[in-house]
Order: C-alpha cells, then sequence, then structure tokens
C-alpha cells in the first residue's frame, strides 16, 4: 500500500470538499460490533487545500470549547493518514468543521469525524488515485477498530458489518418506514473504551445462542416485521454490564422496555436508543421519556429528539478549481 513522504505529491491548493455525514447508533441490543444504524443528525466538514504550509481550523458546534484546532484533532490525523496512503500529502489546509453529533454519548461521534475526513482525503486526491468505498471502509475501520459505526454512517441505513482477520466488510439493509428512532442524550458523557472495560471477558453458551436468537429477529424486525423490535432488541451480551457506569440511563432503558418500548443503549452509551415502530408509538415513547426524565432524573438534564433513519450515507460536494 503506498505510503506518502516529503517526496509525495502535495494535493493542488484552491480545492475544496464538503462532507457530509450523519450519526450512528451502534450495536442495537443484541448486534454487539456488528450492527449498527445511521440517524438524521449530521456533522458537516469542510477541507480546502492551501500551499501556504499553514493548518486553519474553525470549529463550531459540539465540542467547540474543548476540542484542540491544531494537527491532533482527529480529523486532521485521519486526512494525513488517508492521503498518505493514497500516496500524497497536503501543502496546508483550511478545515471548517459544524459539529451536531453530540461527543461521548454512544451516537458515533468519532466515526462521524473520521468517515469525513478519509472521505474528503479521498474526494481531494486526482481522480485515478481515488479508492471505493469499500477501501474507505477498511481505513476508517482500521482507525476506529471495528465498523460498527464508521459502516453505516459511510453507507447510511441498517449496517451488518463483519471482520475476517484484519478485513472488515459490510451490507446494508433497507429499514422499514414504520421503524421511528428517538434518542434520549443525557448531560454526562461515556467513553467507549471506559464502557468496555466493563464487559467479562467471556460468556456462556446460553447466553451467546440467546443473544444470536435475538440479533437474527432484529434484523427482520427492523426490515420487515417492526412488531417484533420490542423482543429483537433484547441483549445478553453487554448492556446490563455497562448498567453500573451509566444509571440514570439504564434506569430510563429498564422503564421503557416494562413499558413495552423498543429501547436499547446507542452504542457504548449513555445515550438511550428507542426504535418506535410508527408515529403513535413514537409520540407515546416520546412522552414516556419526558414524564419519567422529569420524575426520576431531576439532576440529569436531557436532550431528546426524534429523528429519521438515514439512507444516503456519507454525502460529497466537491469544487476543484
Amino acid at each position: 500500500m503506498l505510503r506518502a513522504d516529503a517526496e509525495s505529491p502535495a494535493i493542488a491548493a484552491g480545492q475544496q470538499v464538503t462532507v457530509r455525514v450523519p450519526a450512528t447508533s451502534a450495536n442495537l441490543g443484541p448486534g454487539y460490533d456488528s450492527l449498527g444504524l445511521a440517524l438524521s443528525l449530521y456533522d458537516t466538514l469542510t477541507v480546502e487545500t492551501l500551499d501556504t504550509g499553514e493548518l486553519l481550523f474553525e470549529l463550531a458546534g459540539e465540542g467547540a470549547e474543548t476540542l484542540p484546532r491544531d494537527a491532533s484533532h482527529l480529523v486532521v490525523k485521519a486526512i494525513t493518514a488517508a492521503l498518505a496512503r493514497l500516496g500524497f500529502r497536503h501543502a496546508g489546509l483550511r478545515i471548517i468543521a459544524n459539529n451536531v453529533n453530540p461527543h461521548g454519548r454512544g451516537l458515533g461521534s468519532s466515526a462521524c469525524a473520521v468517515v469525513a475526513a478519509v472521505v474528503a482525503a479521498n474526494a481531494l486526491v486526482p481522480a485515478p488515485s481515488q479508492r471505493d468505498r469499500a477501501w474507505i471502509l477498511q481505513v476508517t475501520s482500521e482507525m476506529e477498530g471495528h465498523p460498527d459505526n464508521v459502516a453505516p454512517a459511510l453507507f447510511g441505513g441498517l449496517a451488518l458489518s463483519w471482520q475476517d482477520s484484519d478485513q472488515y466488510s459490510s451490507t446494508c439493509a433497507e429499514v422499514s418506514p414504520q421503524v421511528v428512532p428517538i434518542v434520549a442524550v443525557p448531560d454526562y458523557e461515556l467513553s467507549t473504551e471506559a464502557a468496555r472495560a466493563l464487559l467479562p471477558a467471556s460468556i456462556g453458551h446460553h447466553a451467546a445462542a440467546m443473544n444470536s436468537g435475538r440479533a437474527a429477529l432484529l434484523i427482520h424486525a427492523l426490515t420487515q416485521k417492526p412488531e417484533f423490535l420490542l423482543a429483537g432488541t433484547e441483549d445478553y451480551l453487554h448492556q446490563s454490564y455497562r448498567a453500573e457506569a451509566m444509571r440514570p440511563s439504564a434506569g430510563l432503558l429498564g422503564a421503557l422496555r416494562a413499558a413495552g418500548h423498543a429501547a436499547v443503549v446507542s452504542g457504548a452509551g449513555p445515550t438511550v436508543l428507542v426504535l418506535a415502530n410508527g408515529e403513535a408509538e413514537a409520540e407515546a415513547s416520546l412522552e414516556f421519556i419526558r414524564r419519567y426524565t422529569s420524575e426520576n432524573t431531576p439532576d440529569v438534564a436531557w436532550r431528546v429528539m426524534k429523528l429519521a433513519v438515514d439512507v444516503e450515507g456519507a454525502k460529497v460536494d466537491l469544487h476543484r478549481r
């Protein structure tokens, strides 16, 4: 694979690409590290090539108060690494990032940034050197360590992903129009690393068998039979082990499920995702969340949003001079 060095050609100055990438929810209950859903909540990244050797970084929205605006930012590192793998380098960049996806909440914010960066880098190199989206999936999965968030961010819809040795693959399924995603985003963060550290090294055969059955049912429910969403979202692998790290979210999750709503932890948490069957159930879920959080978690501020399933994935708008 090509690697860039000081002798590699620099991308021509004056080119600009804008990439819009959806937020994602991974796992979806039993689909641990394998299922992901693209959601209609979008980050936008604009990258312009310069010939001045400068890095100019404008950042608005989520993370604007805390994230760096230099070469240590994840977007800059991912763009530089992707260009290197394509055999190029940049002589300077102007980056404008508008972040809507909450950080550290289980909605794939880092995957969103990595996908936007690698898609932008691939669009900026000359056409003969550009690679397909299977290559982008491989590179972004390596950067993230797993494909469950980057795949839906890249392709849209419901992504089913798997790994063979060091090769990542994904295929997409069309979600039933009856499925309405609702997210309840609390005002506290939980890192993926911290959440993974809570998981046991192994589980019993019975739990694994139960989980595989629910994961299979979930795909059927999401694509054809939404009436099975509650049963299909039952998890036996990870959510219970992580509950202590996000007690307000775990309480909301348990209450929603007890009331008949197909609720799961979004990614590593602490956001709670409800997969509602139709608009009437979506409205009932929204009302339940607002009432429960008001009465039971008065010290936690929640952002509750009714979203849609994004079906386009990463979108590119490219301008060349």
